[in-house]
């Protein structure tokens, strides 16, 4: 029954967050303010949520657990710094085909860090996702002059760059989940988010205020759809799935996010496009579903 609860949830959030390039691409003001107020404005419906739920645990989680929740939070400051960036300068679909790379980051996390040797069939996976790819970047090349040509492939990196930051940000939770509650994790990790994410506005001189009631709107959809719907509801099915699976059921948001971007950006996706995301996902389901053999031991324990 969890395992079933924690799909489902995965499924909705990953649909919600499917909505953030169009949220991001509607605001008036730049993707790190963007980013800025995706959070801020969640967290007081996080931290009242958290509150309600157990102020005492919540307290809890807080010292107890204070530096993995605090290097969550900083892994997702790096997730939208960067994701947002390569919303406005790339394509909506290329932005969140390559933000999915995160499944393929996390095994070779597991490999290099747990001592799990993936298996033959990641391998092959790899080489397939690696290859569409090149061809998402090709067709970003291919489409306008040089120069557009340049900026959609800086936005195709910060794509991949924000799947490096997730897939940190997964693992670290799925080592607090199952000791600290939904609310207590979106709190805590978006306030320390928030706070990383307010220096890097002005750094890079954007401006705070939105001009607009509908910029207000925006935000407001952003945070409340996005954030605190679609993260909670992944953070709640990370603690009731295996990182591996749980970034299965992912693989949903990049299809949603190109049916979002044609339907509200009248955002068309060409042939290439099609054809290099279609084996970006291939390649990312078949690296979900490749077996992770253990590494053979160096002696007796």
């Amino acid at each position: 029954m969890n395992a079933r609860a924690g799909l489902a949830a995965l499924l909705a959030g990953a649909f919600c967050i499917a909505s953030s390039a169009i949220w991001v691409r509607l605001s008036e003001l730049g993707p790190t303010a963007t980013a800025f107020w995706r959070v801020a404005l969640a967290l007081p419906v996080l931290w009242a949520w958290a509150t309600w739920t157990s102020a005492a645990q919540h307290r809890d989680a807080g010292r107890r657990f204070g530096w993995p929740l605090a290097a969550a939070g900083a892994c997702f400051a790096g997730d939208l710094a960067l994701w947002h960036g390569s919303i406005v300068l790339t394509s909506v679909a290329n932005a969140t085909l390559l933000a999915n790379f995160a499944p393929i980051f996390v095994t070779l996390a597991v490999w290099m860090l747990f001592g799990q040797r993936p298996s033959a069939r990641f391998v092959i996976a790899l080489a397939v996702a690696l290859a569409g790819t090149l061809i998402l970047i090709g067709a970003s090349l291919d489409r306008g002059t040089p120069d557009a040509g340049t900026q959609r492939l800086l936005g195709d990196a910060l794509g991949i760059g924000t799947a490096l930051f997730y897939a940190a940000y997964q693992l670290i939770l799925n080592r607090v989940r199952s000791s600290v509650s939904t609310a207590s994790v979106m709190a805590w990790s978006s306030l320390v988010t928030a706070l990383l994410l307010l220096p890097v506005v002005w750094l890079m001189g954007e401006s705070l205020w939105p001009q607009s009631l509908r910029g207000w709107l925006v935000l407001a959809g952003l945070a409340l759809v996005s954030h605190v719907a679609g993260q909670s509801l992944i953070a709640f099915a990370i603690a009731h799935l295996s990182p591996l699976l749980a970034s299965v059921g992912l693989l949903l948001q990049p299809v949603v996010a190109a049916a979002f971007a044609w339907l509200v950006l009248s955002e068309g996706v060409g042939v290439q496009q099609v054809i290099g995301g279609a084996i970006v996902l291939l390649g990312i389901g078949l690296a979900r579903r490749a077996e992770v053999a253990p590494r053979p031991a160096a002696g007796p324990p």
